[in-house]
């Protein structure tokens, strides 16, 4: 469970996306839409740090805890899910990722796959507010239909050539699910797709409260988020490996 759990947050903390010339007219149209349907500009430029917390279920495992999740600018991020007592920690401080060792008690730091996942979680405003610094392209792909229902669709390209998807729903331009890959917990590279629903103002942004994670479109696991904390000033050594 541990090491799936780390990349559901793509959906979420990508959904705020700033446009660039190189994008074109329609792609930077939609994107900045979903600027303002999120709060706006100056709202999303000025979060330095944040601290979210809430219910995480895993549903093939059958098995419900509590997680926070601390997010620090420009590329630091700590995940905690405590289960029947037991707490499991996987950070990115800048430079190493690391992660609690559920076996020892101890802490080890990431293999190269897991180090490179969780690097990409970690990104924070830059791919928010400066995309083209660290050669991020969005590329809108029309309209599609699924499940229904009719979504805006943009791709997008980090420079280590991974890509995203999200489905923006046409009415709110707000992000309704997310579609990529991650790593399943044997090392495995799967497609996953988010739905992020239940959007509610958390400090003035427009924050989904409640996800759905689907692997190899199976349900993997709920989370319903119960409490955001923007700019309290988190320290670097939050972030730190500590033997």
């Amino acid at each position: 469970m541990k090491k799936a759990l780390t990349w559901m947050w793509t959906g979420m903390f990508l959904a705020s996306i700033v446009a660039a010339p190189a994008f074109g007219q329609t792609a930077e149209l939609i994107l900045d839409r979903m600027i303002e349907a999120q709060g706006g500009r100056k709202i999303l430029a000025s979060l330095v740090d944040s601290t979210v917390s809430g219910t995480l279920e895993s549903i093939q495992q059958g098995i419900t805890g509590t997680m926070t999740l601390f997010q620090k600018e420009p590329d630091k991020l700590r995940m905690e899910i405590e289960v029947m007592g037991i707490v499991i920690t996987q950070a990115f401080d800048g430079q190493q990722a690391w992660m609690t060792n559920t076996q020892t008690g101890g802490v080890q730091v990431m293999d190269e796959k897991m180090t490179k996942e969780f690097k990409r979680q970690a990104t924070g405003n830059d791919a928010i507010l400066n995309p083209a610094k660290l050669g991020i392209t969005y590329l809108y792909r029309g309209k599609e239909k699924d499940d229904d229902r009719e979504y805006l669709v943009l791709e997008q390209t980090l420079a280590d050539g991974y890509k995203n998807v999200f489905y923006l729903d046409p009415a709110t331009h707000l992000i309704a699910k997310t579609r990529g890959t991650v790593l399943n917990q044997m090392g495995v590279e799967v497609d996953s797709e988010t739905l992020l629903s239940d959007y509610r103002p958390e400090g003035g942004v427009m924050t989904a409260h409640f996800l759905t994670v689907f692997q190899s479109g199976q349900e993997f696991a709920r989370m319903n988020l119960t409490k955001f904390v923007f700019n309290s000033g988190l320290q670097d050594d939050l972030f730190r490996m500590k033997n």
